[in-house]
Formats: structure tokens, C-alpha cells, sequence
């Protein structure tokens, strides 16, 4: 589930000079440039390990989630909430640069993408900062009732049997577990309405131009 809304939320803040510096998206009295879209889709493409996707839908695509998370961003800021530090990138970079094979690995593919080591890391640190934030802003509202809980379970079981698994633990082994993952589902969900509510009370504007 955290993977299914990292997808979804994750994009680089760190300034970076480009040619391409034409107003996509206007937030409030923000801007999101076409700049900053084309390098959250090379950095999101980078950690997917897919080719970058500069389509019209993908910029589109790429924009919503841009928004989405100026929004975080400003209620992060709204309420005074405590950033983490830039080594709380340490340990996903450190997993990433074994999945690539080393360090060369990792040069390489930053090469073949066109994105900086510091704008992997910055998008990183992201991730780890909206965790945190969702378990801060909207953890604390939700409950895990048992027939949710069971559930969950038993979907999970069903999963279990389909890939022919065979040490299946009870509910009981289980349920703390289980209890974490509808915490969690339950958190991004409030995290989604509330992401809704916020885009009708902001005055956001897609300068279609952008987008062709």
C-alpha cells in the first residue's frame, strides 16, 4: 500500500536549471514549471526502472501528483511539521545502489536517465518525509475494526494459496500484522479525501500549452 501511494505522491523539489522553464501549472500564487515535470518523470521512471514517458497524459499525469504533494507540502508547513533529516535518505539510496549492482551501477543508470545523484536523493528524502507525514496527520484518526482486520486476512490467505504457499499462519499469528496494513490502507484513504477537499478550496489552473 505505501508503495501503491509513493507511486502515486513522489516527485523531486530540489531546484534545477533547464532550458525548458514554461509555466505548467499554476497553485495559488505557485507555479509548477514544465521543467520540474519533465524531472519528476525522469527520476520516477529512474526508481520504476521504466523508460520515461513525456506524453501529453504522462505530463498530465505527472502534474496531478506535482499538485498533490505542493498541497502536503503546505500543510506540512501549516502545521509546523518537524522535517526529517537529509540522511533519512541514507538507507534507500544505499538499497538502491545494491539493486544496481554497486556504484558503478548506479552511475550508469543516472547517466542513461539524465537525473543527478541529488535529485534521486532529494526525491528519497521525500518519500521518507510523506511516510512520516501520514502516519503524523492521519494515523491518528483511523481504527483497524476485527471484521476489517479478518478481512484483510483472509484476502491475504487467498493470495497465500494462490502462489501455492503452504506455511499459512493463523489469523491470531497474523493479526498484528494485518492490523498494520488496514492501519495503513485507512490512513491513505483519509489522506485522498482530504487531498480532494483541499483541490476544490485551492484555485489551481493547467496551462494546456504545457501540455501538448
Amino acid at each position: 500500500m505505501r508503495t501503491a501511494i509513493l507511486i502515486a505522491l513522489l516527485m523531486p523539489l530540489a531546484a534545477r536549471a533547464e532550458i525548458v522553464d514554461r509555466v505548467a501549472v499554476s497553485v495559488g500564487n505557485e507555479v509548477i514549471t514544465e521543467s520540474r515535470i519533465l524531472i519528476e518523470i525522469r527520476v520516477t521512471a529512474f526508481l520504476n526502472h521504466t523508460e520515461p514517458n513525456f506524453s501529453p497524459d504522462s505530463r498530465r499525469d505527472a502534474a496531478d501528483r506535482l499538485v498533490d504533494q505542493f498541497l502536503i507540502r503546505r500543510e506540512m508547513e501549516a502545521s509546523s511539521y518537524p522535517l526529517p533529516p537529509t540522511s533519512a535518505a541514507d538507507g534507500a539510496e544505499k538499497n538502491l545502489i545494491i539493486s544496481l549492482g554497486g556504484e558503478a551501477g548506479y552511475q550508469e543508470a543516472l547517466r542513461k536517465y539524465g537525473v543527478t545523484r541529488e535529485e534521486v536523493r532529494h526525491q528519497l528524502w521525500w518519500q521518507e518525509t510523506i511516510l512520516r507525514f501520514i502516519d503524523y496527520r492521519f494515523r491518528p484518526a483511523v481504527q483497524a475494526p476485527r471484521a476489517a482486520v479478518l478481512e484483510e486476512y483472509n484476502r491475504q490467505v487467498a493470495q497465500w494459496k494462490s502462489r501455492g504457499e503452504t506455511n499459512i499462519p493463523s489469523f491470531e499469528d497474523a493479526r498484528e500484522t494485518m492490523e498494520q496494513v488496514v492501519l495503513e490502507q485507512r490512513a491513505n484513504q483519509a489522506l485522498d479525501v482530504w487531498l480532494g477537499e483541499t483541490r476544490k478550496q485551492t484555485d489551481i489552473v493547467y496551462h494546456e500549452d504545457a501540455f501538448e
